[in-house]
């Protein structure tokens, strides 16, 4: 799955969700290759940085509602056919109301303008953790997924594993001498985590590779898999100290969620807390691998490899950068 993707002609291809990491890293793949790349935004506080950054590489920026079928069709569509769309759209707090509205509702409008518009190529950026819906988010993913694969274009589905970005948001902390938080044991969950460099141009090869054409893709970075116990070992051997590791009870979460769940019905407060403690939950008890439909397991050997960034190398140079 990662060997060199067939030389293609140049694409025009419009990027959705632009203004996000993957996003942009996405942009500057396609732009490495030789695409015409429309990148597609959402006004906010920091768009004009973002928007000078991409126009910089060479993209043409354009802002539209992705809620809104009226606004894509005229805002982003405009001006000719495109050979391929990339949605990197979702939404940001998983919630029920931001799930429907972002990741089924405006993917599902973005589809809707790509085949009036005579598109034949749609790619989207899913998750692995679609493989055991149990929150809002994953389920209004999978209702996209299942309308693209119906829809008679040619589609691409990625699904990667944990982001690098995900995996950071203690480093911080730890340099200030605070300890590194795991859930249970430490040992729930692994991952195969992947750079925004190598997921962008696994996803950028899409467009060129026939293999990955009609197919959901599952996606990690290099291996192994690694866990939580193994990210404070990293650190600990990249600060030259012994990092603390402090265990939190899972079940804790689980309390959160059912406290919160009992006012769901009558308050929305309730409910997106109560979402919140779910969502932390999953993340705390499940592994970010391919699951073995047969044995109901997580199996780091069935999930793909692709890349050359390792979570190692990138906590070297945050570490780097804060010093």
């Amino acid at each position: 799955m990662d060997g060199p993707p067939q030389m293609c002609p140049e694409k025009r291809v419009l990027v959705l969700g632009a203004s996000g990491t993957i996003g942009r890293a996405v942009v500057a793949a396609l732009l490495s290759d030789g695409h015409e790349v429309v990148a597609a935004l959402r006004r906010s506080p920091v768009a004009d940085a973002i928007v000078q950054e991409l126009q910089q590489a060479g993209a043409e920026c354009r802002f539209g509602d992705v809620t809104d079928p009226a606004s894509i069709e005229r805002d982003l569509f405009q001006g000719g056919p495109f050979d391929a769309v990339i949605s990197c759209l979702a939404s940001r707090s998983g919630t029920a109301k931001d799930a429907e509205a972002i990741d089924y509702g405006a993917n599902a409008n973005a589809l809707a303008a790509a085949k009036a518009a005579g598109t034949r190529h749609f790619i989207l950026l899913s998750a692995i953790c679609v493989q055991k819906p149990l929150l809002a988010f994953q389920r209004a993913k999978l209702k996209f997924e299942a309308e693209l694969a119906a829809s008679g274009l040619t589609y691409s589905i990625v699904r990667p594993t944990a982001f690098f970005k995900s995996l950071s948001g203690q480093v911080k902390g730890l340099q200030n001498g605070k300890p590194f938080m795991v859930f249970g044991n430490g040992e729930l969950t692994r991952c195969k985590p992947i750079s925004d460099a190598d997921l962008a141009r696994f996803i950028a090869d899409c467009i060129s590779d026939t293999e990955r054409h009609n197919r959901i893709l599952p996606i990690g970075g290099p291996g192994p898999a690694i866990g939580p116990l193994d990210q404070a070992a990293m650190l600990s051997d990249l600060l030259r100290r012994e990092v603390k590791v402090r265990r939190v009870p899972v079940g804790m979460m689980s309390v959160f969620a059912s406290l919160f769940g009992l006012g769901e019905r009558w308050s929305s407060w309730c409910a997106e807390k109560a979402e919140y403690a779910r969502i932390a939950r999953y993340y705390a008890t499940e592994s970010m691998l391919v699951l073995d439909e047969e044995t109901g397991q997580y199996d780091p050997d069935m999930t793909p490899e692709f890349g050359e960034d390792t979570l190692r190398d990138h906590y070297a140079q945050l570490l780097e950068t804060a010093e």
